[in-house]
């Protein structure tokens, strides 16, 4: 893992958050792109420009916090976008060489109800880019045990797998999987082929409605460091992604979770 990139808002997290990251790109000796986007909305007719403006102003607010935190040994970059979130970020990210993106739940001070906010669900709904979502206030630490929760281990996508070999063998970790037998089940989906079944240590087949279910029922024995699940048309957040707005009743999570591109 050679380049990750956060986006920064508002949110009183935002520190914390960012040290986070730090930590994070530290132990990979990864480059981090630390990112803000701003959108310009104007009337026909006005004379004004303000993007110098917006732009002058979102270099200092990210350096502002930069500043605050400890960056010893890690190559940060300070980068501003202009555009719309989802197609700045996928350029951004694409541009860049970005293996991961890291996210916190809220990038603005919002209803303490709500888990992912309509700016992070949007990246994690909308993008097929590799996302580690981690609690606000959370502090880094080394991960050692992973547990990946996928009601199909069919895997057909090259390099689906990456962001959690890297992880995995970075920290050594141990990787545990949680095979979600749901009403959408297919024949041969846990079926599982020689490259993941290299990385598992323990494997455990529940049955449940959902995936999501299935972790709230096996996330006890397991207890681990991370949570890794997938991206795709069924998968762990589906009707929690229907709006953006992820609210915590319907899902919450004390520890980071890795968000997987799909792998079909």
């Amino acid at each position: 893992m050679k380049s990750i990139l956060v986006p920064v808002g508002s949110s009183k997290n935002a520190e914390s958050h960012l040290q986070y990251a730090v930590d994070f790109a530290r132990a990979f000796g990864a480059k981090l792109y630390v990112v803000q986007i701003y959108n310009v909305y104007t009337k026909a007719g006005t004379m004004i420009k303000v993007d110098h403006i917006l732009e002058r102003e979102s270099l200092a607010f990210l350096k502002g916090h930069v500043s605050k935190i400890d960056t010893k040994g890690v190559d940060v970059v300070i980068k501003t976008f202009k555009g719309k979130l989802v197609d700045t970020i996928e350029l951004a990210c694409k541009a860049l060489n970005v293996d991961l993106i890291i996210l916190e739940p809220r990038t603005n001070s919002i209803k303490d109800e709500v888990y992912l906010g309509k700016t992070s669900g949007k990246i994690v709904k909308q993008t097929n880019i590799p996302a580690l979502i981690v609690p606000e206030g959370y502090v880094y630490k080394p991960i050692v045990k992973i547990l990946l929760a996928v009601k199909s281990a069919v895997i057909k996508k090259e390099n689906a797998l990456d962001p959690l070999k890297a992880i995995k063998n970075q920290f050594k970790a141990v990787l545990n999987l949680l095979l979600v037998k749901t009403p959408y089940h297919n024949e041969g989906d846990f079926d599982i082929n020689d490259d993941l079944s290299r990385l598992i240590t323990n494997t455990t087949i529940a049955e449940n409605a959902t995936t999501y279910q299935g972790v709230l029922e096996h996330y006890k024995n397991n207890n681990p460091d991370l949570l890794c699940v997938v991206r795709r048309k069924r998968g762990f957040f589906v009707k929690k992604w229907e709006k953006n707005t992820i609210l915590k009743k319907d899902f919450s999570s004390a520890l980071p979770v890795l968000v997987l591109g799909g792998l079909k």
